[in-house]
């Protein structure tokens, strides 16, 4: 259901956009078309997501769609077919082009129900990235929860180097209008592998086993005080080839989040933002189809061809009433 007038109707739209409620089988969402991001999603009234007002700009990435890139483009800067190209730099702190282009811009609705929305936006040609990409999202309630599906096309431009990614911070029960602290959450994430980073910047320096760097999760295992901003792989699957990571309370009340093989990375962000007060009152679980650095790297880059598409799909489910 549309909650605001047009998505062009710019004197009446909340900050975050263009709203739409969905709701079916005991879950509810509200999704802000700036961004294509996921505002609230509650099970049976308890939230699932941090959420956040619409009439605010998403805080700190919340619930948005990552594209063209996930996480960091180091030095906003990469190679591209023998093509040395410059991005504009938009993590001044850290010297980074982060979490693609898609940002802040609005996605036009394509069809809505009450149980679901789809989203469309364009990607157009610019320096650093000369390719037109449409991206489409599409939010659905069913019994397992929230379901996003991405897919993307390249329209127009050369073969265009890209990734997804996704970026809620999820949350287990807090008291009614507060936010707990994520030191008291248990959290399993099924990676044997996460990717070192140096201190100040975030940028990629290796691979290391989970256990060396106190990062392993495997079994379920409450967060403490433990800071944790990194990527993962080589992650373990169940029968149905989903990788799942699931964040409860003491009594094991929470939310799960699965994907499946097109995501062969996770970013793992305990909020730590010592300037806001929300600092550590969400766990942000980025399933991404590479990993940050990887337009640097290369590593599990898609190339995408014009007319071809690139899918993904995550789900979002509900742990206990």
């Amino acid at each position: 259901m549309l909650l605001t007038m047009s998505a062009y109707d710019a004197g009446a739209r909340p900050l975050s956009g263009a709203q739409f409620a969905l709701d079916g089988h005991g879950y509810h969402a509200e999704i802000a078309s700036v961004g294509a991001a996921i505002r609230v999603l509650t099970f049976n009234g308890r939230d699932l997501v941090r959420p956040f007002r619409a009439d605010e700009p998403h805080p700190n990435f919340s619930g948005i769609i990552l594209a063209p890139w996930p996480n960091r483009v180091i030095d906003a800067q990469y190679s591209w077919d023998g093509e040395d190209r410059r991005l504009a730099v938009t993590e001044p702190a850290r010297g980074h082009a982060l979490h693609g282009l898609l940002v802040w811009q609005e996605f036009d609705v394509v069809d809505s129900s009450e149980s679901a929305v789809s989203l469309r936006s364009v990607v157009e040609p610019r320096d650093g990235y000369p390719h037109r990409v449409q991206v489409d999202v599409g939010y659905s309630l069913n019994t397992d929860g929230l379901t996003t599906s991405v897919s993307a096309t390249l329209l127009a431009g050369a073969a265009a180097p890209f990734g997804w990614g996704s970026h809620s911070y999820l949350v287990a029960p807090s008291a009614p209008g507060t936010l707990s602290p994520v030191d008291g959450w248990t959290v399993s994430v099924p990676a044997a592998t996460v990717q070192t980073v140096t201190q100040d910047r975030l940028s990629p320096t290796g691979l290391a086993a989970v256990g060396e760097l106190s990062y392993d999760f495997r079994e379920p295992r409450v967060i403490g005080d433990t800071f944790i901003d990194h990527a993962f792989t080589d992650l373990v699957r169940d029968e149905d080839a989903q990788a799942r990571v699931r964040l409860t309370d003491a009594s094991g009340v929470g939310v799960e989040m699965s994907w499946g093989p097109e995501c062969g990375w996770l970013q793992i962000h305990t909020a730590d933002l010592p300037e806001v007060a929300a600092s550590r009152t969400g766990l942000a679980v980025e399933p991404m189809t590479c990993p940050p650095g990887a337009y640097n790297s290369g590593t599990d880059v898609i190339r995408l061809e014009v007319d071809e598409h690139a899918e993904a799909s995550w789900t979002l489910t509900a742990i206990g009433d």
